[in-house]
């Protein structure tokens, strides 16, 4: 069983389609940071050879252990990554119309 549930997740506001986008985007965003620390550790291991510390040590422990999307949804459950709704409030071509229409009465 997948802990935590989909109805804990969602905590009926969302739907799967919901969570599953987020879950994706907060992965994508875990991974970007996985490959920042991977670079940072490979250009400072090259630059200095006293440096006897070996790469998988220098990435936090958390992103080279978990599979992002576990990480993505233990932050989502969390608290610490939250889903928004992101309300369109006008369309953008009535949007375009409008700003068409004061650049024309200006000109006059």
């Amino acid at each position: 069983m997948l802990y935590p549930t989909i109805s804990e997740l969602t905590k009926d506001e969302f739907n799967r389609y919901e969570l599953a986008l987020a879950t994706a985007k907060c992965a994508r965003l875990i991974t970007d940071e996985y490959v920042r620390q991977r670079e940072a550790a490979e250009k400072s291991a090259t630059g200095n050879k006293e440096a006897d510390r070996n790469l998988i040590n220098m990435i936090n422990k958390e992103y080279r252990d978990e599979k992002a999307v576990k990480n993505a949804i233990t932050r989502i459950s969390s608290g610490e990554y939250q889903i928004v709704h992101v309300e369109e409030t006008e369309e953008p071509e009535a949007v375009a119309e409008e700003t068409a229409e004061t650049a024309t009465e200006d000109a006059e």
